[in-house]
């Protein structure tokens, strides 16, 4: 089967429409779900059911797909997806798509031919010895080792902001990975996270990792997910 590459329009809806009105989270979930569906070749109905199915009974799955609901709250819902114990994603999900009738279908549905053009492969989660200056796109699973005091630095728009190069380990290797203001707080050692579509870059001779505006970051929580890595 060829690899199949997807481009993902920041709306949905009929072709040539303007968004059926949902939040901007709203979409962007409805946007990571679609990529999930398509990435593992499962139909769009049955996905979705099994999420839903997750959000009600806590946990479900969906051929190899596990979705484990870790959190509930007033206007949204955390999931975990793992398969074969491996995690595959975690997502908060606000509860205007679970109650909604299949916006992932429909996402997909208004995907334009081109969308589905081949070849390039999607983007593996690579181990920490993978890397290589200047890479883009990059996902990747490490576990926080080190937190460093956080340092007021003055930015080239002449504000000020808070940077930390927090030491990411798997069992190949150690990298640095900057982390601004908010984010900062966002992780603490032995946090086990996931990265995707971050960048690496060099920082005083050495490689460091650095998430742009379209990378996000992800704690992990799955009960025993350190040891599986076999993290040292």
């Amino acid at each position: 089967m060829s690899t199949i590459r997807r481009s993902y329009p920041n709306n949905y809806g009929a072709r040539g429409r303007p968004s059926s009105g949902h939040s901007k989270p709203a979409r962007e979930a409805i946007q990571y779900l679609a990529r999930i569906a398509l990435r593992l070749n499962i139909d769009s109905s049955k996905f979705f059911s099994s999420l839903v199915d997750a959000w009600v009974n806590n946990e479900s799955t969906c051929e190899k797909l596990v979705i484990r609901c870790r959190k509930k709250t007033k206007d949204s819902a955390t999931f975990l997806f793992t398969i074969e114990r491996k995690v595959l994603a975690q997502l908060k999900v606000p509860e205007e798509i679970l109650k909604a009738r299949n916006p992932i279908k429909r996402y997909i549905d208004a995907l334009p031919p081109e969308a589905f053009s081949p070849t390039e492969p999607d983007t593996k989660n690579l181990k920490i010895i993978d890397l290589k200056q200047r890479m883009k796109h990059v996902n990747i699973t490490a576990r926080v080792v080190e937190t460093p005091e956080p340092k007021c630095v003055l930015t080239r728009f002449g504000t000020q902001a808070y940077v930390s190069n927090v030491l990411l380990a798997d069992k190949t290797g150690t990298i640095r990975l900057s982390l601004w203001n908010e984010k900062i707080k966002k992780v603490s050692v032995d946090d086990v996270i996931t990265i995707e579509n971050c960048s690496v870059a060099s920082f005083r001779g050495k490689q460091q990792l650095k998430i742009g505006r379209t990378g996000t970051l992800n704690v992990v929580e799955g009960e025993g997910f350190p040891s599986l890595l076999n993290l040292s």
